[in-house]
């Protein structure tokens, strides 16, 4: 069991927007941002590079990047898909890329049009052209399971991150359960495999969904594998557009909340991020998740402290 501290990822500036249709003002977004800050959160996913037409809602990544930056302490990553991206990210100076790629070769054509081993290559080629001050963090998608061919094998995750670890042991590995249909046995099982494998690796990262319930219970399970790092999205805000049926990630205000009760920082305010959450929430065509807004009753100011 790690410390009891937790650093939570906000990546709900990112993937909570992304499957929006309706695209969110720029100035509305800025101001979620701002209130996310003011709550403690100090680790963000502000936005994606990515191609505008497959992602609308990404087009102003520039600008909240920007934005960010100004914000003292805020550590702030992009997530980037491809060598071409990253180059944009980096141009924009962007100090902090999260380079996805997929397990699953399917889910991996269909994101990027690319096969892992392809990927892994751009990876390599990204590592060349960055800066000194910056650094890349690995979002391994599809570790536990792919929408199109179900479960994946531990090997599988195993081999690709051995790949990768050749390249950049110093990186971050985050793991994410995609579809939200993993269980935490799995993901405890995995993440205690590739720590005894690859001991190298300076920090390991748990990424989840919530389509079953069980995303607080992952990222426990990933937690109490001696994970120290875990995303979520405020108002449990999400869904990924390129694998069918699943929802929302894990809220942040329910880990938040559920990590105190068992004497575990994570420098969150719980009252504030609420109301956050709850701003986040109303948003029009937003996947909304999450219990502990309701259990609290925030419209009515009834929000425990913890």
């Amino acid at each position: 069991m790690n410390a009891a501290f937790v650093s939570i990822v906000e990546v709900g500036p990112r993937d909570g927007f992304q499957p929006i249709d309706q695209f969110i003002p720029t100035e509305q977004k800025l101001a979620l941002i701002d209130k996310l800050y003011d709550a403690g959160i100090r680790r963000m996913e502000a936005t994606a590079f990515v191609s505008p037409r497959a992602v609308p809602q990404m087009a102003d990544a520039p600008q909240l990047l920007a934005f960010c930056a100004n914000k003292p302490g805020l550590d702030v990553q992009v997530l980037v898909p491809s060598q071409r991206q990253a180059e944009r990210a980096l141009a924009a100076d962007a100090r902090h890329l999260a380079f996805v790629l997929s397990v699953s070769p399917k889910h991996n054509q269909s994101n990027v049009r690319r096969t892992p081993r392809e990927s892994v290559e751009d990876f390599r080629a990204i590592l060349s052209m960055l800066p000194a001050d910056a650094r890349v963090r690995i979002n391994l998608a599809t570790s536990f399971d792919c929408p199109f061919d179900g479960p994946v094998e531990p090997e599988e995750a195993l081999a690709l991150i051995e790949a990768l670890v050749d390249i950049s042991p110093q990186s971050e590995f985050c793991l994410c359960d995609t579809t939200g249909r993993v269980t935490p046995d799995r993901v405890g099982d995995l993440f205690r495999r590739a720590q005894a494998r690859f001991p190298q690796v300076r920090q390991w990262a748990f990424h989840g969904h919530d389509t079953y319930g069980l995303g607080v219970a992952n990222a426990l399970a990933a937690y109490q594998a001696g994970v120290g790092v875990v995303d979520s999205s405020f108002g449990g805000l999400g869904g990924c557009p390129f694998a069918p049926g699943a929802t929302g990630n894990v809220a942040t205000e329910d880990l938040v909340w559920t990590f105190a009760r068992m004497g575990v920082a994570t420098g969150v305010d719980l009252t504030r991020l609420l109301e956050a959450a709850e701003e986040a929430a109303a948003l029009p065509g937003a996947c909304v998740g999450g219990r502990v807004r309701d259990a609290l009753g925030t419209r009515a100011g009834q929000a425990e402290t913890v």
